[in-house]
């Protein structure tokens, strides 16, 4: 088994790469660290892909930013600025659809095959009763727009491929630490454990679909 994670120098990343080789997965990494990787510009993404050969069973892109242009995520309408809804699009949503746009034709044709986005509970419309965070809820939401979209689109010429947005809850990372004093945060250790029993146990008809750490599905 091969698995490509995509933010690899990241909390989350580093944990799923760890986690993925003790399931004795082949496992290649790339990230702005160590590969120079922008995964918001199309041509940083295409050379990374372009030193990449054969097919991969899983691709995660374990990529995203709470916050791009400001400290705190916005609480009011009064902290919307157009430069971090920009930015916010840019990393959580342009960005790992760049990625997949990308990583399309290292999935496998005749076999089964996962391609997952980090994405966010926030980033559900129907499950949306607090408002705030605007930028990132709605770059979140896009995303998920985005993964179905393609999710379509891949299902006419990978008819094993599967194709979701994950929540991997509040894990214990730097992106977290200074925003989640209310929520219970899991170590990354516990949180990539968890999202690779949901990868392995996603059967063809989840395509789509937008899930959170224990295979829940979550509505948009």
């Amino acid at each position: 088994m091969r698995a490509l994670v995509v933010g690899s120098s990241g909390g989350i990343g580093q944990a799923l790469v760890a986690e993925l080789q003790t399931r004795n997965y082949e496992v290649t990494g790339l990230s702005r660290s160590g590969d120079g990787l922008d995964i918001t510009d199309e041509a940083s993404v295409k050379s990374a892909f372009a030193k990449l050969d054969g097919t991969f069973d899983l691709i995660f892109a374990a990529t995203g930013a709470l916050t791009s242009k400001i400290v705190r995520p916005e609480k009011s309408l009064r902290d919307v600025g157009v430069e971090e809804l920009i930015a916010q699009y840019q990393v959580n949503a342009i960005g790992p659809m760049l990625v997949l746009k990308n990583a399309r034709k290292f999935l496998p044709h005749n076999k089964r095959s996962v391609f997952a986005a980090l994405s966010a509970r926030v980033g559900s419309i129907g499950d949306n009763h607090l408002g705030g965070w605007h930028s990132y809820r709605a770059s979140k939401a896009a995303l998920n727009q985005l993964i179905k979209g393609a999710s379509v689109e891949l299902s006419r010429t990978h008819a094993q491929a599967i194709v979701v947005t994950l929540h991997p809850g509040t894990v214990a990372t730097n992106f977290t630490e200074a925003f989640a004093h209310s929520h219970n945060r899991t170590a990354p250790a516990i949180a990539a454990n968890n999202l690779v029993n949901v990868v392995q146990g996603l059967r063809s008809d989840a395509t789509g679909g937008f899930f959170d750490y224990a295979g829940r599905p979550i509505p948009w």
